[in-house]
């Protein structure tokens, strides 16, 4: 099928990556750590690309405290700081050319008000790089797929087919919208963490493409982690599926974090929830040993890139990880 835009895959070369700065009441600890850990991932990806944070006018003072001069600020109204999921998907046109998908945002199913001025947030973002917008009325988060850039998008029954979502909306018309405007041929439906209480199981804490043909996957040894059949049974399905190009995939494998890790209940586990910069892997470390597993892992996977770990635990007390807070916003295609 022959799409009018197409999402590139997160491992092409990016432009710029956003951010939007921890500001939600309530959610963080009153430490400063959550800042810290966000600045921290804004300049590990800033050695690799430009960053363009996202900043409320009354946290301007802050951020620049925590932020080196080489981190753009955006001042614009927000009300939280998970750019995956309120930022636009970015795609291109048949020239090549950029556009950004602006799908409807209710909080993840209305479980955070307000939420309004982060509705609006993937539109100002458009706005602010001169690129045109592209409005779909489908509630959607950038979290809940994941693109090859070759026609073939994951993501799981549990997100946006959730009522909490889209309850005038059949599975099938969601493909439909997905395959419309991202330009993908094939959507493959995983199950999603029956656990993830925060996004309903987005599949960016799950799994992800690290080239075409190839998914990282979660999984666990621990036959005592309440999350292992589910890791199991993602992985079956995934054994028995194909892409849109008809290829099997070569299916990797990280670890989660072992769950003495976490910080309250909402606490990120996940090592696949990294980041694809320009020649490198922001990764998430939580200051344990796996974290030194893991980073031989992406390398193997990775080995043409650098693999940067950056300690999350402040951000992960939130419900997600580096990738969460990230959007990519990739160069203009050349054709």
């Amino acid at each position: 099928m022959k799409h009018s835009h197409r999402m590139p895959a997160e491992w092409t070369a990016h432009d710029r990556c956003w951010m939007a700065w921890p500001c939600r009441s309530g959610m963080w600890s009153e430490s400063g750590g959550t800042q810290q850990h966000y600045a921290d991932v804004a300049h590990a990806i800033r050695r690799f690309e430009p960053v363009t944070m996202l900043v409320p006018p009354q946290l301007i003072a802050e951020a620049k405290k925590y932020l080196s001069s080489d981190i753009e600020l955006f001042e614009i109204p927000i009300d939280d700081s998970w750019a995956r999921d309120s930022g636009p998907s970015f795609v291109h046109d048949e020239s090549g050319a950029l556009a950004g998908v602006c799908f409807g945002f209710n909080a993840w199913g209305n479980k955070y008000q307000p939420y309004d001025q982060d509705a609006q947030m993937a539109e100002r973002i458009l706005q602010r790089c001169d690129v045109p917008a592209l409005r779909s009325s489908l509630i959607a988060e950038g979290g809940g797929l994941c693109v090859d850039g070759e026609g073939t998008l994951l993501t799981t029954t549990s997100c946006f087919p959730n009522k909490n979502r889209n309850p005038n909306w059949s599975q099938d018309a969601i493909e439909s919208e997905l395959k419309t405007q991202l330009g993908v041929d094939k959507v493959i439906w995983l199950p999603g963490d029956p656990l993830d209480d925060e996004t309903d199981g987005h599949i960016d804490g799950i799994a992800a493409f690290s080239k075409p043909g190839s998914i990282i996957i979660e999984g666990s040894s621990n036959p005592q982690d309440p999350r292992k059949p589910f890791f199991d049974s993602l992985r079956r399905q995934l054994e028995t599926e194909t892409d849109a190009k008809g290829r099997h995939f070569e299916l990797l494998e990280l670890p989660e974090a072992p769950g003495d890790c976490a910080i309250g209940d909402r606490f990120c586990l996940s090592y696949v929830n990294f980041y694809l910069a320009n020649g490198a892997v922001i990764a998430p470390a939580y200051g344990i040993s796996l974290d030194d597993q893991v980073k031989e892992r992406l390398q193997s996977y990775f080995p043409h890139r650098e693999i940067v770990q950056v300690r999350i635990d402040h951000i992960a007390e939130g419900g997600g990880g580096i990738h969460c807070i990230t959007q990519q916003q990739p160069v203009v295609a050349a054709h």
